[in-house]
């Protein structure tokens, strides 16, 4: 059974939603990313996600493509972000899903990498730049292994495509908040809530509804949660952190701790 579905039911009879907090894993350095995701964590996100490095994040803007040089530049490849999750998941019983380009996959080959992925316990995966027409065999394997299928859905997608995205479609839906890349924003556009509510028809009953880009702050997270979704995820704002500090471990910790706080108590609408 996933572990990503029951961190959703939980938090709904709370009445809460989710936080999922992204890091790019390897930043600075892969020896740095246990102790960040143990205080993402300790802030209180509900689910961790960790980015792959790639060379060319077309879907990510300055913030996690710097954060992407600098891991690879230190040496991070995919069977060490593999190991990372192994890592933080033996202390963590926090659902783990890595949001990686196709292409790492691709390299590795479908049965290889899930395989490794089930063994380091990664919960759920995330890959921007598969579309939902090429993606039956990524989709089987992912299903044979028990790895969620985290597809997402953009301002533009379609009615009758949303439906198809749904339906392979498991863990949670990751709603593109704006057309773009990913990267802070000062306000969550009116486009947004309205987007929100007119996917929700879609998702309820199905899938939890996860919201992401530009979710920086306590206000969007509040707006988004009270609009109807189930989940925010957030990334840059915690990866500007990181950048910032410049590999200071107890800074880095110190104010990721704190802005998760801030950002989870806001899921409680």
């Amino acid at each position: 059974m996933s572990a990503i579905s029951p961190v959703f039911e939980k938090l709904q009879t709370r009445g809460e939603g989710a936080l999922v907090g992204y890091i790019m894993a390897g930043d600075p350095t892969p020896e740095h990313t246990p102790s960040i995701a143990d205080a993402l964590i300790k802030g209180g996100v509900d689910i961790l996600e960790l980015g792959l490095p790639f060379s060319d994040p077309i879907a990510d803007g300055p913030t996690i493509q710097a954060a992407s040089v600098r891991a690879l530049a230190s040496g991070t490849t995919p069977r060490r972000v593999l190991e990372m999750v192994r890592e933080i998941k033996r202390k963590h019983d926090t659902p783990t899903v890595v949001m990686t380009y196709y292409n790492p996959i691709f390299k590795m080959g479908l049965e290889e990498f899930f395989s490794a992925a089930k063994a380091c316990s990664v919960d759920g995966l995330i890959v921007p730049d598969l579309p939902i027409e090429e993606a039956a065999e990524y989709v089987e394997k992912a299903k044979v292994y028990g790895v969620d299928r985290i597809f997402l859905a953009a301002p533009s997608t379609s009615p009758e495509r949303l439906k198809k995205i749904i339906a392979s479609s498991s863990g949670f839906l990751y709603l593109v908040s704006r057309f773009g890349v990913t990267g802070e924003r000062t306000k969550i556009e009116e486009t947004t809530i309205e987007l929100v509510r007119r996917t929700l028809p879609f998702t309820q009953g199905r899938i939890p509804l996860a919201v992401g880009f530009g979710v920086s702050k306590p206000e969007h997270t509040r707006s988004i949660i009270g609009a109807g979704a189930q989940g925010v995820i957030v990334g840059s704002a915690f990866v500007n952190i990181i950048q910032k500090n410049h590999g200071e471990t107890p800074a880095i910790v110190e104010e990721l701790t704190s802005l998760a706080r801030k950002l989870k108590t806001a899921t409680r609408c």
